[in-house]
């Protein structure tokens, strides 16, 4: 036999060889079917196996991620006993896909592809999707392509360009991913999360408490969803003590119900509440905290809620607008992000759509205000996203929204990453990322904003003859913590009886002195007496505390637009309404040596006019009192006739004259020392004194 024929025949062999046994570049892998021909004398193992499967089947067919979980547990029973099935291969992938583990897809499809490429006309999309969630972006673009190949023309104008999108998603991918952010991202651990999923965090402006969602076994009523087989949605809370949160805690009744139960949104001081349930195709519902017991949710009016679905909500720091997600008509498709705004009479406003800069043709979800007024986090599936919803954040100045601009990688990720939060702080932000957590399935976890990283300066060119004999000696910048702070102030504390220091419950009016109006109104706990207030930077603020039989009290706080994020821990005691009883008013101003009323001081003699219009029969002193900076007489001077100047605005707004008298005390009755200028500012005052009722 001549050496071209056996050259021949070998060549033949290895050809042989490697489609039959190689790695499937050539022809694909034998595919194996659960027949009694391809596994004869194992007939009670087949029958079981095929059981598996038809069970399996009876889930997959139901969809949703409760199903599928189930559906896996049948189907990998089977695939134990015959791995090598393509149709099995591609049902355990696509299972994959559609619960909280599915990066584990990519084996099976990867298998299923081998062994029969065309077992389903989206296998090369579904593999495409697990490479892409798997962050092996050259892969999931050559899947896509490939299944973009395979569509038909009048398929190209909708599928087509949804798949041109995930390529986009990929490129975008690699460069989120080129340049991460600093942060930390860290499971909250099994305190807090379950081995079920635990999503959806809220938490207060001081990061004192977190609400969230979670479908627990421990749920109202301990019944599951028959769409996707999990348990229904309930609200449970956590506390933060020293940075160690508590165990979750579930409300019951009438927070959770037997039904979906979820909190979107949280006011800044934790005392109102917004939920969604299932009801009129998904609205939204307001509670309030009254002492330590949640009021019955009530239902926004119609110009929040319609027939469509509100799924998400979140209040400005003042508490008069409510920023939602809706897919109802008008928008500019899928989900978008509405906002209404509280009338005169304290009912929301037509809604109105915040526009195409914020929304897309795809969903947005998740939106959450920063108690600073203006900047709102969010996530969208379109915008420059990696893959999935991605969070976004815009700020609103000189009146417009900014480009949302995307947080970046290891944040976000190709998975879902959705209902985000953020401590008022900026140092710290909440979310469940589309992953399963250390806890078992879909954890809460929390973000540790870090600055830049350390740099090293090497000694200069002077030390360069000693630096070759000596070590060179290192300067070393440490990074920055929490570069994300906002400019913001968090006024905090507890209200109470002056004398029994028992907690009161009082309302608290937050007014922008400049403008002389009332911007917000707040209370505090009925059982507590704490209270939370923020205050954006940029304004002069008076602070106005009220409760029925007490005096009310006044601060004020100056905060220029410079100043950066801080939290103030004011306890505010109350004086009981009695013969005797006397008050600094913190919001009147004058000038420096002068007793004309500066115009920020009217906000504060409304609140002691209405008093004084209130109590017919009330009479009063106004004392002035100064520093003892300057000479006694003239001190006692300027402090009279700054008070007669508080008279004098009292009597033109219509009160008696034989009600009120006035009195200036110069430096004569200091309630802190002239040593320090905090001291001497607090010791030019004006306070108002009760004579009789």
């Amino acid at each position: 036999m001549n050496n071209k024929i056996l050259n021949f025949r070998f060549l033949i062999a290895v050809f042989l060889f490697f489609a039959f046994f190689g790695n499937g570049l050539l022809v694909q892998a034998q595919n194996i079917e659960f027949n009694k021909a391809s596994f004869p004398g194992q007939k009670d193992q087949l029958k079981k196996a095929l059981d598996d499967i038809k069970k399996g089947d009876e889930e997959f067919d139901l969809g949703g991620a409760g199903h599928y979980a189930s559906a896996l547990d049948n189907y990998l029973k089977a695939q134990a006993f015959n791995p090598n099935n393509a149709l099995l291969n591609y049902k355990i992938g696509k299972s994959y896909l559609n619960t909280y583990q599915k990066t584990n897809s990519v084996p099976f499809l990867e298998a299923a592809l081998k062994l029969n490429p065309y077992v389903n006309p989206d296998l090369h999309y579904l593999l495409g999707q697990a490479y892409h969630l798997s962050m092996d972006f050259d892969k999931a673009d050559s899947e896509y392509k490939a299944y973009k190949q395979t569509l038909q023309p009048k398929d190209l104008s909708v599928i087509g360009l949804e798949v041109d999108k995930k390529i986009a998603e990929c490129i975008t991918g690699k460069e989120l991913i080129s340049k991460p952010v600093r942060a930390f991202i860290d499971d909250l651990g099994c305190v807090v999360n379950s081995a079920y999923p635990d999503y959806s965090p809220i938490v207060n402006a001081d990061e004192s408490m977190m609400i969230f969602c979670s479908r627990r076994e421990t749920s109202t009523g301990g019944d599951k969803d028959v769409q996707d087989g999990g348990f229904l949605e309930d609200i449970y809370m956590t506390y933060n003590t020293n940075g160690t949160w508590s165990s979750p805690i579930n409300p019951g009744k009438p927070l959770n119900t037997d039904l979906h139960d979820a909190p979107v949104g949280l006011s800044a001081d934790g005392q109102k509440l917004f939920v969604y349930k299932v009801d009129n195709g998904g609205d939204i519902y307001q509670c309030d905290l009254d002492g330590d017991k949640w009021s019955k949710p009530d239902r926004l009016s119609k110009a929040i809620n319609t027939d469509y679905h509100e799924s998400s909500a979140s209040f400005s720091y003042d508490g008069k607008t409510i920023y939602f997600v809706s897919n109802k008509p008008g928008g500019y498709g899928g989900r978008d992000i509405w906002m209404s705004k509280l009338n005169e009479k304290g009912k929301w406003g037509d809604a109105i759509n915040l526009g195409s800069g914020i929304n897309t043709k795809y969903d947005e979800e998740g939106v959450f205000m920063l108690p600073d007024g203006k900047t709102m986090y969010f996530s969208s599936r379109g915008h420059k996203t990696m893959g999935g919803f991605d969070i976004f954040k815009t700020v609103f100045e000189n009146g417009k929204w900014s480009e949302p601009e995307n947080i970046g990688y290891p944040i976000n990720t190709c998975d879902d990453d959705i209902f985000f939060t953020i401590a008022a702080s900026g140092k710290h932000g909440y979310y469940s990322s589309g992953k399963i957590g250390d806890c078992g399935s879909l954890d809460i976890y929390c973000i540790t904003f870090l600055g830049p990283e350390k740099q090293t300066i090497s000694n200069n060119e002077d030390n360069l003859l000693a630096s070759l004999t000596e070590p060179v000696s290192e300067t070393v910048i440490e990074p920055v913590v929490a570069i994300k702070t906002t400019n913001l102030t968090i006024l905090k504390g507890i209200v109470m009886d002056e004398k029994t220091s028992i907690p009161v419950k009082a309302t608290i009016e937050l007014t922008d002195n400049t403008k002389n109006e009332v911007i917000a109104t707040f209370e505090s706990n009925s059982k507590t007496g704490k209270y939370l207030v923020s205050l954006p930077s940029g304004k002069n603020y008076g602070i106005a505390v009220k409760s029925e039989s007490y005096l009310f009290h006044s601060e004020n706080f100056d905060i220029p637009s410079v100043a950066g994020y801080q939290e103030v821990n004011k306890d505010i005691k109350l004086k009981k309404f009695e013969v005797g009883t006397k008050i600094v008013l913190n919001n009147i101003f004058f000038d420096t040596g002068k007793s004309i009323l500066r115009p920020e001081s009217y906000a504060e003699l409304g609140i002691l006019l209405k008093l004084m219009t209130d109590m017919p029969t009330l009479k009063i002193e106004i004392s002035g009192h100064t520093d003892n900076v300057g000479s006694a007489a003239s001190n006692k001077t300027l402090s009279e006739n700054r008070a007669k100047a508080v008279v004098d605005y009292l009597i033109g707004k219509g009160v008696g004259a034989d009600r009120m008298t006035f009195k200036g005390y110069g430096f004569d009755q200091p309630i802190a020392t002239n040593a320090t200028q905090e001291g001497r500012q607090m010791n030019r005052r004006t306070e108002f004194k009760v004579l009789s009722r």
